[in-house]
């Protein structure tokens, strides 16, 4: 084998550390600069009559308590291996983040958060990380179909031959997942993966499972008050369905962490058209919530990747 000198090792590390970070903020830039349906005149408008330093704070807030509580998740998580600190897992969380803001459904995420442990724990790390991602789904899932359902019944989308149809084919899903529970798959199997989930105390189940809800209402509701910043005036439960349908629709469809925004941004033109919110409104709000949630936490996060040491993966 050939062997790279330290050195050699170290600036090419570097340069794929200024890579990421700088490939972020170009991809950041270009969205924000090269989006035409973003009608900055209408937001400063609105902005103007509007603004108000509490109600910032309070939306700067919601995004904060956001990350705050995927941190908690992933320190609980990683608890069943080691314990962390507070520090270490905000590090680990946002440099991740970072990480995998250029791969489909944030994949990069995992290889980014096993960089931060020895070699022999990357699979661990792996699963618990899928478990951390995992609930957060089903959340989304369980509160989007109530969504969905809430939604067609005021607005009749789908017929209602349509909604047996879709539970007829969850019902078959699952139980051909159910049956298939024994066969393997390169050593793999489902239910090899209940065990390894079982293996996990339920304490710390128990406790992902509640910050996950607190995250989910966290920025649930910050869509919500977005949309009330914006004078958009509908019921609370009308604007809740709405966003879980939205976000549960979006959630399922494959991206990339930097087109976020305009895959959940063209997902809620089309459920908030419906109820007859203006789009450059929807589009917005989608942005500043990208903004908020994906953009501050990597520029935060490109300073843990900029200052990430290369002893560590060795």
């Amino acid at each position: 084998m050939i062997s790279i000198p330290d050195q050699s090792k170290k600036l090419l590390f570097l340069l794929v550390k200024i890579l990421i970070v700088g490939g972020a903020f170009y991809f950041i830039y270009s969205q924000l600069a090269n989006n035409d349906k973003l009608d900055w005149e209408q937001f400063i408008v609105v902005f103007k009559k509007n603004q108000s330093v509490l109600g910032i704070g309070f939306i700067l807030l919601l995004s904060i308590l956001n990350r705050f509580f995927e941190i908690l998740k992933w320190q609980n998580l990683v608890s069943f291996l080691h314990k962390i600190s507070l520090a270490e897992a905000t590090k680990q969380v946002l440099g991740a983040l970072t990480a995998g803001l250029f791969t489909p459904n944030g994949v990069g995420e995992y290889a980014g958060k096993a960089m931060f442990f020895d070699k022999k724990s990357t699979k661990k790390i792996i699963f618990l990380n899928l478990i951390c991602n995992g609930i957060q789904m089903i959340l989304s899932v369980v509160f989007g179909i109530f969504g969905l359902f809430y939604f067609n019944s005021q607005f009749n989308i789908i017929t209602p031959k349509t909604v047996l149809s879709l539970f007829a084919l969850c019902f078959l899903l699952f139980g051909i997942l159910f049956f298939s529970k024994k066969i393997n798959i390169k050593g793999y199997s489902f239910e090899k993966l209940i065990h390894k989930i079982n293996d996990i105390p339920k304490s710390i189940h128990h406790k992902n499972i509640l910050l996950a809800i607190c995250r989910y209402l966290v920025f649930s509701h910050q869509y919500y008050f977005l949309f009330l910043a914006f004078d958009v005036d509908l019921p609370y439960i009308t604007l809740m369905a709405t966003i879980a349908s939205v976000y549960f629709l979006a959630s399922s469809l494959p991206t990339f962490q930097f087109l976020d925004f305009a895959v959940k941004g063209s997902v809620a033109v089309y459920f908030f058209g419906i109820l007859g919110v203006n789009e450059w409104i929807v589009v917005f709000i989608s942005t500043l919530m990208w903004f908020l949630n994906v953009v501050l936490p990597v520029i935060i996060g490109s300073y843990y990747v900029m200052n990430f040491k290369i002893k560590t993966v060795q």
